[in-house]
């Protein structure tokens, strides 16, 4: 886990600096999720199939976004890999957490080109809303111990 946050933070900040996500650190994340699957006690089937499947659907919709030059394709390779990381249960609200933070790149993106005109077209850093999403599942799921209060 703590691997996966590692990588999910070097994604953000390769995406912050260079607006752009090597496809082997995708890689990296993506292959590091099955030994977490199996340390972390999902079986194959259901579990690791489901949250598997989850990531693919989301992967197509990112995908359609990139047809439409909408998103980066290392922000869809990279949305799909940290998705393997997360429970199914979590995937809604990680999604949410997701747009939110990119909600707010945005806003600061428009804020920016505003303070300093570019003829460069405004590339948000969607790997930062992507990592967010991912560490904040990460959180849910295994380091918050106040689930059963954020439950009731």
């Amino acid at each position: 886990m703590l691997l996966a946050a590692i990588l999910m933070i070097c994604s953000a900040i390769s995406d912050l600096r260079w607006r752009e996500i090597s496809n082997g650190l995708n890689g990296l994340i993506a292959v590091f999720a099955i030994p977490f699957w199996v340390a972390a006690g999902w079986a194959l089937w259901p579990d690791a199939a489901m949250v598997a499947g989850v990531a693919a659907v989301i992967f197509v919709f990112f995908l359609l976004m990139y047809m439409f030059n909408a998103m980066g394709g290392g922000d869809v390779k990279n949305v799909f890999a940290v998705f393997l990381w997360v429970p199914v249960s979590l995937a809604m609200p990680a999604l949410t957490v997701m747009a939110v933070v990119g909600g707010i790149l945005s806003a600061i993106m428009l804020v920016r080109i505003k303070m300093r005109p570019s003829d460069k077209p405004v590339e948000v850093p969607y790997g930062v809303a992507i990592a967010a999403a991912g560490l904040w599942a990460l959180h849910q799921q295994y380091l918050n111990h106040f689930q059963s209060i954020a439950s009731s």
